[in-house]
């Protein structure tokens, strides 16, 4: 009993493992697998970490003081005065001293403030950049994702021509034999197999060449078999109002954000730029301590000192910037500049996004009228194709008008599933402007 439940357990682990091992990819585990493996996803990532603690500095320096403790001994060799009489003496010394202070920026031009703000805007850029790293790299699977399905399925197609022109090879011969065909015609038929041989390993080096350029755009090892889902996506055509989608890709493409919280920060800066030429006011407090001995001397014990020679301090300090090599106003100035560059970035980066959403919907619309026509023409060339297989099999037309009805077949074949591609990648791309992220599509 033992031994079957073994046994049994054996089979599940396996069957599981199996099905691991074999499991197929779709397109959207592609993209996920490629932004979880992804070296500029992790620098991304460092970048955000960064600005949290950025974030975390900016605050604590603006409503936190600096405290600080410190010690020190030295012994002095030389001439010394005596702390207890005022006099001069001569013998070795030793000195100890002990310190605590704080110290609070009572105002600093709202420098403090600024920075929390530029620091959280900094964030958000990060993170906007982050995003844009994941639609790139999302853009890029999925492009070498349908390349890979084509590949793959006009090697299916080359290997059924192959498959049919060994047929019709193989009927030829025999009907060589019958005296009912030339052997000239046979000849041509053994041509347009070879053809057809040499046509699917190129297919088959193609597929194998775009299957390693996705498993390295996905980071997947080299010693493991990528298996994806080779299916023909379905032709799903979406309606889109093209001002709709340029109007929400204005306020809400991560490019066109960025631009603008870059900007904003330069607004602050500036801001910060002028304050800071104002007076600074600062606060601090402190305690500390004292222990001294000398040879021969009869010194308080270190406990007695330590309490005695303690002493408290406050202090505010007031600084009043009036000369510093107009290092304040060039500051200003390059702030000033900074500004000018940000709102021209922004207004330029509006405009490309503008141009690429109008770009987007134009390339999806004529992809979605070259698709719709592709399919008819691959309609048309198979009924041509399958009514000159029949002739051909009655001797009607010669091999080489069958070999150009079936080049016309293989090119509409290979048109139409390019075309499909091509508009589901245009039709994606309106789509994430639109909104929706390549991976949720």
């Amino acid at each position: 009993m033992i031994k079957k439940l073994i046994s049994i357990t054996i089979s599940i682990f396996c069957l599981f493992q199996g099905q691991a091992e074999t499991k197929v990819m779709t397109l959207h585990d592609c993209m996920v697998y490629a932004i979880s493996n992804s070296t500029k996803i992790r620098i991304q990532n460092a970048e955000i970490n960064d600005c949290r603690l950025e974030k975390r500095d900016a605050i604590l320096s603006a409503f936190t003081p600096m405290i600080s403790a410190d010690t020190y001994a030295y012994y002095n060799f030389g001439r010394s005065i005596d702390p207890q009489t005022n006099t001069y003496f001569t013998q070795t010394s030793f000195h100890n001293n002990y310190s605590v202070s704080a110290g609070l920026t009572i105002f600093d031009g709202f420098q403090a403030v600024n920075n929390i703000i530029i620091s959280k805007t900094g964030l958000l850029i990060s993170k906007s950049r982050e995003k844009q790293a994941e639609a790139d790299i999302c853009l890029a699977v999925m492009e070498a994702y349908y390349n890979v399905v084509y590949s793959k399925r006009l090697v299916d197609v080359y290997r059924m021509q192959v498959e049919e022109a060994e047929k019709a090879l193989s009927v030829a011969e025999r009907r060589e034999e019958l005296g009912q065909v030339g052997h000239a015609d046979v000849i041509q038929l053994e041509a347009d197999l070879t053809d057809r041989q040499y046509d699917l390993i190129n297919a088959e080096n193609r597929w194998a060449d775009q299957l390693l350029m996705l498993t390295s755009l996905m980071f997947w090892p080299a010693d493991e078999e990528l298996k994806i889902d080779t299916e023909l996506p379905m032709w799903n055509e979406e309606t889109f109002s093209e001002n709709e989608v340029v109007d929400y890709a204005l306020k809400n493409n991560s490019a066109i954000q960025e631009a603008t919280w870059t900007r904003e920060n330069a607004k602050r800066e500036l801001h910060v730029a002028k304050w800071q030429l104002l007076p600074s006011i600062k606060f601090y407090a402190g305690w500390s301590t004292t222990y001294y001995t000398y040879t021969g001397a009869n010194t308080p014990s270190f406990g007695n000192q330590f309490r005695n020679n303690g002493g408290e301090y406050i202090e505010f300090a007031v600084t009043v910037p009036i000369y510093n090599h107009l290092k304040g106003f060039s500051n200003i100035g390059k702030k000033r500049n900074s500004l000018i560059k940000a709102t021209a970035e922004l207004e330029q980066k509006q405009r490309d996004v503008e141009a690429e959403v109008r770009r987007a919907m134009q390339d999806r619309d004529g992809a979605s009228a070259a698709y719709r026509q592709a399919l008819k023409k691959s309609w048309v060339q198979e009924e041509a194709y399958i009514l000159n297989k029949k002739k051909l099999e009655q001797g009607l037309i010669s091999p080489l008008e069958f070999q150009m009805a079936n080049n016309n077949y293989l090119k509409a074949k290979a048109d139409e599933m390019n075309s499909l591609f091509n508009f589901q990648i245009k039709q994606a791309i309106v789509k994430y402007y639109n909104g929706v992220d390549y991976i949720n599509q």
